[in-house]
């Protein structure tokens, strides 16, 4: 366990575990982020119990999660986020406090670690808030009320085209294949339609 009381070993895992906390925050539900997150930050607490910390870097480590919070609620989320990580790059930086000079991890560690931290979070964090930020293409309510054609005999199922899409429907009256329907309602993915005759 002495590995783990290296300041620059312990920066390694405090910043890969807030890595990991910050992308279980944006894709949660998998487990795997969450349970790295644990064990890397378990660690860099094993060597915050030998080495102490800086409290004020803890402070601003914590006090980062409020932009990176409001980056994902708001559409623009490109200054929320910059802040953020910003935050969190600094405060790993300071955790440590240094035996001499401003920093007790290397200089060059800390330079590469917190430009690889900010470009992947920049990139993977903006692009998932942007992807989970997106309304959905396909509405399948805005269907209703559409006409399209019966590619099949409409029963208890069939297939219909509306939309230049095709699409499994039911009808409660048989529809010959090639009549022209509409969509009155919809069941998961599966369109209700009745024969057009207007």
């Amino acid at each position: 366990m002495e590995v783990f009381l290296n300041p620059d070993i312990a920066y390694l895992l405090l910043v890969a575990g807030s890595l990991l906390v910050l992308i279980a925050i944006i894709v949660p539900g998998t487990g795997m982020p969450e349970i790295g997150a644990l064990f890397c930050l378990f660690l860099a607490g094993y060597a915050v119990y030998h080495l102490s910390l800086n409290w004020w870097a803890l402070a601003l480590m914590i006090l980062s999660l409020i932009p990176f919070f409001l980056s994902i609620r708001k559409s623009h989320s490109g200054l929320w986020l910059a802040l953020s990580i910003l935050g969190l790059a600094a405060g790993s930086v300071f955790f440590f406090p240094a035996k001499q000079g401003w920093i007790s991890v290397n200089p060059i560690l800390a330079i590469t670690a917190s430009a690889v931290y900010t470009a992947f979070v920049w990139l993977v964090a903006r692009k998932s808030i942007q992807a989970a930020q997106t309304k959905a293409v396909h509405d399948i309510s805005a269907l209703i009320g559409q006409r399209g054609e019966a590619k099949t005999v409409i029963g208890e199922e069939g297939s219909v085209q509306v939309a230049s899409e095709l699409w499994s429907a039911r009808s409660a009256k048989p529809i010959p294949a090639g009549s022209v329907v509409r969509v009155i309602g919809r069941e998961g993915f599966v369109l209700l339609v009745e024969e057009d005759h207007a």
